[in-house]
Formats: C-alpha cells, sequence, structure tokens
C-alpha cells in the first residue's frame, strides 16, 4: 500500500507516530514525514491506524 501525507493539511499532533513509528516522523516543526512510501499488509493494521487517527486527515492510503 502507498502512504500519501498531504504536508500542508499536517497539524503536527503526533498521532501517526504514536501509531506507526515505523512509517511516521516529524520534522523540526512538528509537521509529519513518511519515512517509506509504500508499506507492507504486515504493516496495514498501524498504517491503517494512523490514517484513521490524524485529527487532520492528512493522510491518504492506496492500494498497490
Amino acid at each position: 500500500m502507498r502512504i500519501n501525507l498531504d504536508r500542508e493539511k499536517c497539524i503536527g499532533s503526533g498521532q501517526c507516530v504514536l501509531a506507526a513509528p515505523d512509517w511516521f516522523d516529524q520534522d523540526e516543526d512538528g509537521i509529519a514525514i513518511v519515512l517509506e512510501g509504500a508499506a507492507s499488509e504486515e504493516d496495514s493494521e498501524d498504517v491503517h491506524q494512523a490514517a484513521y487517527t490524524c485529527p487532520a486527515l492528512a493522510i491518504s492510503l492506496d492500494s498497490e
């Protein structure tokens, strides 16, 4: 699955980092960054949780 992050929408809550620390981090300003662009099925639960808990709805997922 492909992880898409709209950095313009991100409010820096850090919920994605808490839900999926292997896939998300934050820059110096607190804005989220994606560490990897594609997640495997094994990681899908964490990545889906990150997208679901994002208060800004800045994360979307695409099937590959």
